[in-house]
């Protein structure tokens, strides 16, 4: 996670002010936690078993159920991820931001 965030901030030129995550074991580390402290960057804990603290990643995971999901039938693993990446690229690369005021765009999928 330290890596990814890392190459985030490199590539955008921009710190995040806090990281939002669940309890998961790749999240709670030590060694995020502690670069967090070392970088100035807060961490916000979702308690466990409240999705609600969390609407955005909700949302991502309803629409992503509902359109990639319940719409493909696979046989592989190899398959599904395909068909997921191909889903990743049209929601970010192709899809306008709503909360960045896009809202004039027509969405590619839905």
């Amino acid at each position: 996670m330290v890596d990814v965030l890392e190459g985030i901030i490199a590539e955008n030129g921009i710190q995040p002010t806090f990281v939002r995550c669940d309890n998961g074991p790749e999240f709670t580390a030590g060694v995020l936690v502690d670069w967090c402290n070392n970088v100035g960057v807060r961490t916000a804990f979702i308690d466990p078993g409240s999705p609600w603290q969390n609407g955005f990643i909700e949302s991502f995971n309803a629409q992503f159920r509902r359109e990639q999901l319940s719409g493909e039938i696979t046989d592989t693993v190899v398959e599904a991820k395909y068909a997921a990446d191909e889903w990743k690229d049209i929601y970010n690369q192709e899809r306008p931001p709503w909360f960045l005021g896009w809202n004039d765009a027509v969405p590619v999928m839905g």
